[in-house]
């Protein structure tokens, strides 16, 4: 398929044709007045340029807000959702919607896409998202979006691809680095935080714009220079950054040139920009509980090796120890993606071109293919799980007594898995739950399962996790009737969907998917977004959601739920419409096999 993808900004304007996966035209037009008659410049170039009539059009639009989850085909609602956005991306979504409307207008029988740059960040717990501001002000839509998306998520790609392991099974820590910057946390394929907010303006130092400054500025510039917010707003978007740092400009390469002769206040501009990098990559493996991946992509990511040296230095603490050399040799040709640590080093560091154009292109056919083929799939059960442990056979003997093994109470609904008789009790640092049940057979490794609103009462926090992905899990204390163990383990399970072999191939779903499913539960229909597909050949299809969930839409067990479309949103999201099947072809290594 043909995709013309157009990039409208604020003062310019990036145009490509994709044929499927493969450039076959890109150009720009920059340092525009308007954008609005630049836009409409497009069909004529392609033609000067032999280009055939695009079969499909993708629209890079800024901010998506609340509503935009995911890419979409656009008609009038979309439209008025963009327009209604406009006023938290002031300087984009106008342009975006310009874009939008040249296209309608000389080519109104093709479809076309928006892709949102604050989509990807649509995963981030609301904990990662609210600022502390009064509701009033929440409820007009000031939270934490996050921008940059397209590319932190080829990134992802890109890495998990070279790598050979699911994006699932990687923690990657994201810089896009340029005269716009971002860091974006990445556990296990979804986003979970990124250092810009309800705006471009937070975050790290960029080009022109301040990132994270204290909020107070406002208030003290009307009051002792009588500058206006509007104007205060303007000058940390285009009058600070790099530029206000180093007094010479914003580019990096002149930067790095005049600190290199000796000049101060480049050499602070320098700085000060490795540093607020270094304090995000810090706080986001923290976050994350670590880190397997440090990533860089943007101008300044890919191009400056010394900027990448200041970055990565004294963080042996974490495990990752840089090569020097290694660093100082890359020169990006393509869109490899070298490493750039040591070989005993725990955490790898990697550089590539970021590719949003085509990020954008394989967004739309997505989308496009998605819309082909979809078709009402008949409704498949829903079952609750309430908290429960998995234990090993040291763990049994340490809370039973030695010797001590199982003893089977129920058949569980996934072959071969069933609750047993005996129960735990599960202590927290704050508060305990009481007579949590355990299942069987035994596993390698201890796992507590228990929902969101309980880490309240056990005054800690636990990530969403899928069943088996344990690793670098909160402590607790599990207490039997002959003992005690202290173990690590304690999830929120993600919601999932267990997909016998057959049922899969039928409903052309792999494992690895994300869909959407919608349920009517009698006055509280919702739609689950997010949940996983797990294939196994012994598995019975059925739907697993902890109680916090079931609760919230008046569940019970046995209910049924429907595998729908549903407005702006894949209902099948496969990670093998953006990396090749290298990346994806393998089964993740932990698999959910039961059922409470």
């Amino acid at each position: 398929m043909r995709i013309l993808v157009i990039n409208a900004g604020s003062s310019s304007v990036k145009f490509s044709v994709f044929a499927d996966d493969k450039s076959v035209f890109k150009s720009s037009l920059d340092k525009l007045d308007d954008v609005v008659a630049a836009v409409s410049q497009i069909p004529d170039i392609l033609i000067k340029n032999d280009i055939d009539n695009p079969q499909a059009v993708a629209h890079r639009v800024a901010h998506g807000g609340e509503v935009f989850k995911d890419a979409c085909l656009i008609d009038d609602a979309v439209i008025s959702g963009i327009e209604a956005n406009s006023p938290l991306a002031p300087l984009h979504n106008p342009p975006n919607l310009a874009g939008i409307r040249m296209a309608q207008t000389y080519w109104p029988d093709v479809p076309q896409v928006a892709v949102f740059d604050t989509a990807f960040h649509q995963t981030m717990p609301r904990y990662a998202t609210t600022y502390a501001v009064p509701k009033a002000w929440r409820d007009m839509g000031l939270q934490r979006y996050g921008f940059h998306g397209t590319s932190h998520k080829y990134v992802m790609h890109r890495v998990a691809q070279e790598l050979n392991i699911l994006p699932t099974d990687l923690r990657i820590i994201s810089c896009h680095l340029g005269n716009g910057a971002s860091v974006c946390a990445i556990d296990r394929g979804v986003s979970v935080d990124t250092s810009m907010g309800m705006t471009a303006l937070e975050g790290l130092v960029m080009g022109t714009r301040s990132g994270d400054v204290d909020p107070g500025i406002f208030a003290f510039l009307a009051r002792e220079v009588g500058l206006p917010a509007k104007q205060v707003e303007d000058i940390l978007y285009h009058g600070s950054g790099l530029k206000a740092l180093s007094g010479i400009g914003n580019d990096m390469r002149d930067i790095e040139q005049k600190a290199a002769a000796g000049h101060v206040n480049a050499q602070l501009a320098i700085q000060v920009y490795a540093y607020r990098v270094r304090k995000y990559i810090g706080a986001y493996a923290n976050a994350m509980g670590g880190v397997d991946v440090l990533a860089f992509t943007g101008g300044i990511g890919e191009g400056s090796a010394s900027m990448r040296a200041r970055i990565c230095q004294r963080m042996e603490y974490l495990g990752l120890y840089f090569d020097e050399d290694t660093n100082r040799g890359v020169k990006l040709e393509g869109f490899e993606a070298p490493q750039l640590q040591q070989s005993h080093s725990r955490i790898r560091v990697m550089v590539t071109r970021t590719r949003e154009q085509w990020m954008i292109a394989q967004e739309a056919l997505r989308v496009l293919k998605g819309e082909e083929k979809r078709k009402p799939l008949p409704s498949i059960p829903m079952a609750v799980s309430a908290h429960h442990v998995h234990l090993t056979e040291q763990a049994v003997e340490a809370c039973f007594g030695k010797g001590h093994t199982l003893t089977k109470y129920k058949t569980l609904s996934q072959p071969g898995f069933w609750a047993a008789e005996e129960k735990v009790d599960v202590i927290g640092p704050d508060g305990e739950i009481t007579n949590v049940r355990v299942l069987g057979p035994c596993r390698t490794h201890n796992q507590i399962e228990i929902a969101e609103t309980e880490t309240f009462k056990l005054g800690i926090h636990a990530d969403i996790r899928l069943s088996g992905d344990v690793e670098d899990t909160p402590t607790v204390t599990l207490r039997g009737p002959a003992g005690s163990v202290e173990t690590d383990g304690l999830i929120v399970a993600k919601r999932h969907i267990h997909m016998n072999t057959k049922d899969a191939e039928k409903y052309k779903l792999q494992h690895g998917d994300v869909v959407a499913m919608a349920v009517d539960s009698d006055g509280r229909d919702l739609i689950f977004r997010d949940v996983a597909i797990r294939v196994h050949p012994d598995f019975v299809t059925e739907m697993h959601i902890d109680t916090d969930e079931a609760n919230a839409a008046h569940i019970e067990h046995g209910s049924k739920g429907d595998l729908t479309p549903t407005a702006c949103e894949a209902t099948v999201i496969s990670c093998t419409s953006h990396a090749p099947q290298t990346c994806c072809d393998k089964q993740s290594r932990n698999q959910d096999t039961h059922h409470a």
